[in-house]
């Protein structure tokens, strides 16, 4: 992994400005929602992940085991007809 640092200078209201070519590469901008992690070594930012692509793409990984695709949409409506009764 590459590790590349950039220097930015806190605004008078707080704030700093994300490098364009790092909203890139994360994929975001204006009005995108971004998730910030305190950890040991400082604030990590990331872009916040649509939960539905977090399973989508945790199911199209191929291990191996699974002998059909899954119909996620599908599966999730069935799991709500059998929680719920629509009216």
């Amino acid at each position: 992994m590459v590790r590349i640092l950039i220097k930015r200078k806190l605004g008078s209201k707080g704030q700093i400005v994300i490098p364009k070519i790092v909203r890139d590469f994360l994929g975001i901008g204006p009005e995108d929602d971004v998730i910030m992690e305190f950890i040991k070594e400082g604030v990590l930012i990331r872009p916040k992940e649509d939960p539905s692509k977090f399973v989508e793409d945790f199911c199209s990984i191929n291990s191996g085991r699974l002998k059909e695709k899954i119909d996620l949409k599908k599966l999730i409506e069935k799991e709500v007809e059998g929680r719920f009764v629509l009216h």
